[in-house]
């Protein structure tokens, strides 16, 4: 084998093999926290300290935060090596549809006509680049059977309708889909690119979210490496 062949494979394994270190280290810290989740799950009063309060606004963050609870999964956390968490998961603490969800932004809410547990905000101009228009994506807000928690202003098939920061959306549930493996309580949120013709991109690739930190003044992003609950800075 030829000088450059040897190269060219020597670099190619140390891309490959940084690749799997960086995996294996985020999702070790996706494991931490899972831990944290489960004790919060199982005893919220006892970490009091942990969770965040709906309608707060950390510093001068542009966004609210959405609900009451601890931030247990964060953007771009992985919870099997090759997943990547598109947005972040606050948990309650509480039974279904106790914990109530709020509007982050003032924006335009539609929910399509099959969720049941979604809804999704446009915001025509993004805070941080106004050039931009970005979606605020809220999900779970169902029992494990599809019932749903989100408030009655805002029915399936509802588009495009007026809402402001803080307006009540809904209660935190454990829907997932399968009513035989209900998730935790929790809300997921996520913030959503737009396709630039209108239309809000796939929120199940990373690639097509942002990472939520500046919008809620948190450190919500993964890549600290840190199990530790984030707090307003």
């Amino acid at each position: 084998m030829s000088k450059y062949k040897i190269f060219v494979t020597l670099v190619v394994c140390g891309i490959l093999l940084g690749l799997l270190v960086s995996g294996f280290l985020r999702y070790r810290s996706s494991i931490s926290r899972g831990i944290r989740v489960q004790l919060w799950i199982n005893h919220p009063e006892q970490y009091p300290e942990w969770s965040i309060s709906a309608k707060e606004r950390c510093g001068n963050a542009p966004f609210i935060l959405p609900t009451t609870g601890y931030v247990g999964y964060l953007w771009d956390d992985s919870f099997k090596i090759g997943h990547r968490h598109q947005g972040i998961d606050i948990f309650g603490g509480t039974k279904p549809g106790m914990v109530p969800v709020y509007s982050a932004s003032d924006g335009y809410l539609t929910r399509q006509s099959d969720w049941k547990s979604s809804v999704i905000i446009r915001v025509p101009k993004d805070p941080l680049l106004p050039s931009n228009q970005i979606w605020l994506y809220y999900t779970h807000m169902a029992d494990p059977d599809g019932i749903s928690f989100i408030a009655a202003d805002f029915a399936p098939g509802t588009s495009e309708k007026f809402v402001i920061a803080g307006e009540l959306l809904g209660y935190q549930g454990n829907y997932s889909g399968d009513p035989q493996n209900p998730v935790g309580v929790h809300l997921h949120f996520s913030i959503v690119k737009d396709d630039g013709k209108g239309k809000f991109m796939n929120e199940l690739k990373i690639q097509n979210t942002l990472d939520p930190s500046p919008y809620l003044g948190l450190n919500l992003n993964s890549h600290n490496g840190s199990p530790e609950s984030p707090g307003c800075h």
